[in-house]
């Protein structure tokens, strides 16, 4: 077919010229480089290989603004926390006319309520205190002479570490010492965390103990309290400020209570809150809620509070059935493992039975106090 046509035809170009100026003009450049621009398959290749580089750039350029951002937030908030606890660190003080006596190597606050009958100690737990007891102590007193005492790192006795077992129970003996009731064979009642306490003591000088109330408490170290990595997030001085903060807030305090006391206890009014609060604004009180909260929840093995089975005096178990501290099991469970009788159970009360419902608890006390009375001391 080429070799029919006229020789004009084959020497001329298959652009006109328009097009073929086009092309190889400046203009026309243009207007190519325009069309790859719009068509992605004709974009020039260079153009994307700039394109990685900037983003890059661009990149490392935010993470520098948001890691200087970050700096400058930690040295305020630093600086901020710093100053906002150097104008908090007026320490509370203690109520006045409280009581103290030497118990072991603790200066110990405790309280008395009636001049009568056998001897009752109570032991609170953690983060309580002798007001703990005060609507169940007046009930007992009438039977009974009652005795109250703040464990080191609570209230307002004396901070001195370390917050175990071991250290609260030498405390407790040495309290008994001191109020001259070694030989009178008090009964022991422990609530929450003191259970492992009067426990600990009834295995150590039976002879000396009438018998043991575990009170909204199983004795058991169950590993409970903050999780350890905790310690490396509330560092000083966060930890001190967010503590500060917290204790400020009426509210917080009333949750915490109502959470733990529930729907039949009274509401706490301005006293009630600085009662729970106060205790925690004392000198020395910051330093030892951060380390019994390292310690975590005191507690015994399960079989060294299963010896408490072998110790010839009564022992009694009480519990709030709507206690979620606990599960439904515990009561029984603890029952069994102490060797005491089927537990109690307190109708709607969660883990503060002593102030939702002191009447029951009292009438508690007061049946295990007259199988002491009726079983010889142990020996």
């Amino acid at each position: 077919m080429l070799a029919s046509m006229p020789p004009r035809l084959l020497n001329r170009p298959l652009l006109p010229r328009r097009h073929r100026d086009d092309a190889a003009g400046p203009a026309g450049a243009g207007r190519w480089s325009g069309l790859r621009d719009r068509v992605p398959g004709l974009r020039r290749k260079g153009r994307d290989e700039e394109s990685g580089p900037r983003r890059r750039s661009r990149l490392r350029r935010w993470l520098r603004r948001i890691a200087l951002g970050c700096v400058v937030l930690w040295v305020v908030v630093t600086a901020g926390s710093f100053v906002y606890n150097a104008v908090t660190d007026g320490r509370a003080a203690p109520p006045r006319g409280l009581s103290y006596v030497q118990a072991a190597d603790v200066r110990t606050r405790y309280q008395e309520w009636g001049t009568a009958g056998s001897p009752v100690v109570l032991v609170h737990g953690a983060f309580e205190d002798v007001d703990t007891w005060s609507r169940l102590a007046p009930l007992l007193a009438r039977d009974h002479r009652v005795y109250a005492l703040d464990l080191t790192g609570d209230g307002y006795s004396e901070r001195r570490g370390p917050y175990t077992v071991d250290h609260f129970t030498r405390q407790l003996l040495g309290f008994l010492d001191a109020m001259h009731l070694g030989g009178a064979h008090p009964l022991l009642v422990g609530h929450s965390s003191g259970a492992a306490v009067v426990t600990e003591a009834a295995l150590r000088a039976p002879a000396r103990i009438g018998g043991v109330m575990l009170l909204d408490g199983d004795a058991l170290d169950t590993g409970a309290g903050p999780p350890s990595a905790l310690k490396y997030v509330l560092l000083p001085p966060y930890r001190t400020t967010l503590l500060r903060i917290g204790l400020g807030i009426d509210g917080i305090i009333r949750s915490f209570y109502d959470a733990q006391c529930g729907p039949a206890c009274p509401r706490l009014d301005a006293a009630g809150v600085d009662q729970w609060r106060r205790p925690l604004r004392v000198a020395g009180a910051e330093g030892a809620l951060w380390s019994m909260l390292g310690e975590g929840v005191p507690g015994l093995p399960a079989d060294q509070v299963a010896r408490l089975a072998a110790v010839p005096v009564p022992k009694s178990v009480v519990f709030g059935s709507d206690d979620d501290v606990f599960s439904k099991q515990t009561p029984q469970e603890t029952a069994r493992r102490v060797g005491a009788p089927a537990p109690t159970l307190i109708p709607g009360a969660r883990h503060l039975t002593m102030i939702s419902s002191p009447g029951t608890v009292a009438a508690a006390v007061e049946q295990l106090a007259g199988r002491i009375a009726a079983a010889p001391p142990a020996g």
